[in-house]
C-alpha cells in the first residue's frame, strides 16, 4: 500500500508544488490537503493519514499547535514539519511538540521522498510496538535481575572515554555471553554508533517521545543489536534531539534495563548536567578515564573530588588510557589522585585509529593486541565477570539536591 500523505499549508500554491514533487512517486499518496491547523486536525481524524506535512506557520492553530493535537489524538500518524525558518528554536520546539523531522524550504523532491519514507518506517516500527502482544522475554525467567552499571565520565574530553566503552561492552558480550548493552548518553555529540559501524535509525531521543512510563517492550524496540551480541542504544543524531531527554527518562530507562541486562555500560558526556548526575547515582562503577596531560589531570582530580563530596567515593575507578612515556609519570599521577590507578591502557594509536576507521572494536579486530590485553585487565579489574546482585544501598539524599548544595 503506497504511503498516505497529508498536506497542511495556508498557501494553495505551495500545495500544489509539493502534489508536483511528488507525483512521480509511486509509494506515495497525496490523500488530503488542509488550509491551517484546525482543518489539518480535523482532516487527520476522517483521513488517518499515515504522514501529515505541516507547515509551521498557517492561521488559527498553527503547525507547531497542531502538531501537538495531533500527537495526542492520532499517535500512528507521523508527522513532518516544514517552514522556511531553519532556526534551532524552530526546530527544537517542532521535535517537541512531536514532530518526526524537520525540512527547511524549499526542498527537492528527493529529499521530500525519503524524509517521508523514513518517518513513515520509523513510525511502522512504533506502531507494532503498541499493538503487539507482550512477547516472551528473552531475558530468562520472570525473576528480576539487577545488573551492574559501569559509567565512563570524566570532565574532559578527548582522553579516549568513548573507545573504552565500546571496547569493553563488545568483550564482555564476547567473553561472558551474557546480555550485555551498551547505552550512548553523551546527548549533544556521542560517537557510539560510528564506532560500531550502526546505522542509527533510531535512538534514545525517539524513545523519549514514545511515552511517559517506559518498560522492557517499549525498549527492546529501540535496541540496536551489534554483531558482537551487544544491544546499543545510540544517541541522537543532532543536538536539538538532546533536548527531548530529561533526567527522568534516563533514570526511568536505567531501572528498566538493570532488571533485564547482566550489564548496562554507559557512556557519557564530559559535563556535570542534570543527566549525568542522575546516572553517577545510579551506577555501581564510575569509571574516570584519564591520560599523562597535566591538564587532564587537573580535570579528572576535580571530578574525583566532586564524587568524593557526593557520597560516590567508593565507585570511582581511575583508568589511564594511552600511557607512554611522555608527559606525567604514573607515580606523580597516583600521588596527584591520592589513590592508585585500577588499570594502565598502553599506547596504541594505529590499533585505535584503525579500529575507528573501519568501525571494528580493536578487541574483535586485533584480540591479541596490548590494548585489547588493557581492556581484558580492565573487565578482570572492575570484578564484571562475577554474579553480584546485592541489594542497591539506601539513598539518603538525592545526587541532584547534594550537588547543589555544595
Amino acid at each position: 500500500m503506497p504511503i498516505r500523505v497529508l498536506i497542511a499549508d495556508d498557501i494553495p500554491t505551495t500545495r500544489e508544488d509539493i502534489k508536483r514533487l511528488l507525483y512521480f512517486e509511486e509509494d506515495i499518496e497525496v490523500v488530503g490537503e488542509a488550509a491551517d491547523g484546525q482543518d489539518a486536525v480535523r482532516m487527520v481524524g476522517e483521513l488517518k493519514p499515515d504522514v501529515v506535512l505541516m507547515d509551521i506557520n498557517m492561521p488559527n492553530l498553527d503547525g507547531i499547535a497542531a502538531t501537538e493535537q495531533i500527537t495526542m489524538v492520532a499517535p500512528k500518524t507521523a508527522i513532518i514539519i516544514i517552514s522556511i525558518q531553519g532556526e534551532y528554536e524552530y526546530l527544537r520546539k517542532a521535535m517537541a511538540a512531536g514532530a518526526r523531522e524537520y525540512l527547511v524550504k524549499p526542498f527537492s523532491a528527493t529529499d521530500l521522498a525519503n524524509a517521508i519514507r523514513r518517518v513513515h518506517d520509523a513510525q511502522q516500527r512504533r506502531n507494532a510496538l503498541i499493538t503487539a502482544p507482550p512477547p516472551v522475554s528473552v531475558f530468562g525467567g520472570a525473576s528480576k535481575k539487577r545488573g551492574k552499571i559501569v559509567t565512563f565520565f570524566s570532565s574532559k574530553g578527548g582522553v579516549g572515554r568513548t573507545t573504552l566503552a565500546c571496547n569493553l561492552a563488545v568483550m564482555l558480550a564476547q567473553e561472558t555471553k551474557k546480555n550485555v548493552a551498551l547505552l550512548d548518553l553523551d546527548l549533544d555529540s556521542g560517537d557510539v554508533a560510528v564506532m560500531l559501524n550502526i546505522s542509527a535509525k533510531v535512538t534514545v531521543a525517539d524513545l523519549a517521545q514514545e511515552q511517559e512510563n517506559f518498560d522492557m517492550q517499549l525498549v527492546e524496540g529501540f535496541l540496536i543489536p551489534h554483531l558482537s551480541g551487544v544491544r546499543v542504544l545510540p544517541a541522537p543524531p543532532s543536538p536539538e534531539q538532546a533536548e527531548l531527554i530529561n533526567a527522568n527518562h534516563v533514570e526511568q530507562l536505567l531501572k528498566v534495563m538493570r532488571e533485564n541486562f547482566d550489564y548496562l555500560i554507559i557512556d557519557t558526556s564530559p559535563l556535570y548536567n542534570e543527566i549525568n548526575l542522575a546516572v553517577l547515582e545510579l551506577s555501581d562503577t564510575v569509571v574516570l578515564v584519564l591520560n599523562q596531560e597535566l591538564t587532564t589531570l587537573k580535570h579528572v582530580k576535580t571530578d574525583a573530588d566532586i564524587l568524593k563530596r557526593l557520597n560516590c567515593e567508593f565507585k570511582i575507578k581511575f583508568v589511564l588510557n594511552g600511557q607512554d612515556g611522555d608527559g606525567v609519570k604514573v607515580k606523580d599521577v597516583e600521588r596527584t589522585l591520592g589513590s592508585p590507578l585500577a588499570v594502565i591502557i598502553p599506547e596504541d594509536s594505529r590499533t585505535v585509529k584503525n579500529a575507528i576507521n573501519r568501525g571494528v572494536p580493536f578487541v574483535m579486530a586485533q584480540p591479541n593486541a596490548r590494548v585489547s590485553d588493557g581492556v581484558r585487565e580492565l573487565m578482570e579489574k572492575l570484578e564484571l565477570i562475577k554474579d553480584e546482585n546485592s541489594p542497591e544501598e539506601p539513598r539518603k539524599k538525592s545526587i541532584i539536591m547534594r550537588m547543589f548544595s555544595l
